[in-house]
């Protein structure tokens, strides 16, 4: 099976290609790369990159993988975007997979107590985007969510549960508060694509995505003048 897989939701972008997936000799392609911001300019000649090192063209892609949110409201767009136009040029079907999902797939993860694994990663303003996974499916408990960091407690339950992520540690500080049996590691945790190839072989195929936000845009369209209004309407 042949996946190209890429992620622009956080501080970082990251994309990777896989071909003959399900072959004793896959080859892979894989780039990472921490940046707050240039994820535009960066994806589609990582995107090349990745696809020439694994020896891959777009007409033998046999799936699209890609993370539609949440994270910051420029990136998500860009990752969605993007995957909407290769499916659109290429015929190729999509796996949309959350950006928490994404993290929780990571192998740098040590292993902890409990079955479930909960990313929270920094949402500002005191709030986080967090997701509970099973850690031995790899499935999503629930989906994201976007919480205040003090009733953080309501989401993980009594535990025990490890969290992951920019988020973690200040939901852990109120959980325990609150009673909750929890730890975090992992502060530095970022989605990469690259773990997304082999899960991305026995997910779902979509051909549509939609972005997963889980907040309104801070940026607004300006409101009209009621004067310019007045004025349009007093000369029709």
């Amino acid at each position: 099976m042949n996946i190209l897989a890429f992620d622009t939701c956080f501080d970082a972008c990251s994309a990777a290609a896989g071909r003959g997936l399900r072959s004793l000799t896959p080859s892979i392609g894989f780039a990472f790369e921490s940046m707050a911001v240039g994820h535009a300019e960066r994806l589609m000649p990582m995107i090349d990159s990745v696809m020439a090192e694994a020896g891959l063209s777009f007409a033998n892609l046999d799936r699209i993988a890609v993370t539609h949110g949440p994270g910051t409201f420029t990136g998500t767009r860009i990752a969605v975007a993007a995957a909407r136009a290769l499916s659109l040029a290429t015929g190729t079907p999509i796996v949309a997979v959350t950006s928490l999902r994404l993290m929780a797939m990571s192998p740098s993860l040590p292993s902890g107590r409990g079955q479930s694994i909960a990313i929270a990663t920094d949402a500002r303003r005191g709030e986080c985007y967090m997701q509970i996974i099973d850690r031995h499916t790899l499935k999503a408990v629930m989906p994201p969510c976007l919480v205040r960091v003090e009733n953080a407690a309501d989401v993980l339950g009594h535990g025990p549960i490890v969290v992951a992520g920019s988020g973690a540690l200040a939901v852990v500080e109120h959980a325990r508060r609150a009673g909750c049996d929890v730890e975090y590691l992992k502060p530095d945790l970022l989605p990469d694509a690259v773990d997304m190839l082999f899960a991305a072989m026995d997910e779902p195929l979509t051909t549509s995505v939609e972005p997963v936000y889980l907040r309104a845009p801070d940026a607004k369209p300006p409101q009209a003048d009621r004067f310019i209004r007045f004025r349009a309407g007093a000369g029709s």
